[in-house]
């Protein structure tokens, strides 16, 4: 697959980029995507949701009245579930929400997600640019440029340029990450991702590095 390659103010270039087809090309999975994302964010729940179940509510634990001939509930004492403050039956307890996937999986997720954007014109790719200090209006003149001033867009860098993070940071509905860091739900997350030239190398080295790897 083959896609042009943009000048910082939007223009297209004279230079085509060769996106790899084992990665941007392939038969998006919907049941790993889901899995993944689910998977992501669930690992970034808390878990700290807590209530007072009946042994832990403060109160007497007499018996309020006798259990038969008056009409009312058996309930017992006053921490009984049935009153107002009292216990709560079957309430969240801190947890655990996190869960693991296997490596291939995951690359299936990242390939599937990354095939999703490529195929709905959802990545452009970027000639390498840098900034000589940051400043967010340079940023916001080049999402005006690509028209996507309006949409959550993720730019891939090469490396890690404070002056770009520092730029974008301000954006709403804008995130900067290095090539090799971007996961599933940041990539369907994203309507449009901004791929820096050099970046696409590493980003494609991260996947098909990670594969062969677990592979062997």
């Amino acid at each position: 697959m083959k896609l042009d390659i943009y000048k910082i103010d939007g223009s297209k270039s004279s230079k085509k980029a060769e996106l790899s087809d084992t990665i941007f090309a392939v038969e998006p999975n919907e049941v790993v995507l889901y899995e993944d994302v689910r998977r992501h964010l669930a690992n970034n729940r808390q878990g700290t949701a807590k209530t007072k179940e009946r042994s832990e509510v403060a109160g007497s634990t007499k018996k309020m009245y006798r259990q038969k001939g008056t009409g009312n509930a058996r309930r017992g004492d006053i921490k009984s579930p049935l009153l107002r403050k009292g216990g709560t039956v079957f309430g969240p307890k801190p947890r655990d929400y996190s869960f693991k996937l296997n490596k291939k999986t995951i690359q299936l997720a990242r390939k599937s997600a990354l095939s999703l954007k490529a195929n709905s014109e959802g990545i452009r790719i970027v000639e390498d640019f840098s900034f000589d200090e940051p400043k967010t209006s340079q940023v916001a003149d080049m999402l005006k440029a690509f028209e996507v001033s309006d949409k959550k867009v993720l730019i891939l860098t090469a490396d890690t340029d404070l002056n770009i993070y520092k730029s974008a940071r301000n954006i709403p509905r804008v995130n900067v990450l290095e090539g090799y860091k971007p996961n599933t739900y940041q990539i369907m997350n994203a309507d449009v991702i901004l791929i820096q030239e050099s970046a696409l190398t590493i980003l494609e080295n991260s996947i098909e590095g990670k594969t062969e790897k677990a592979t062997a």
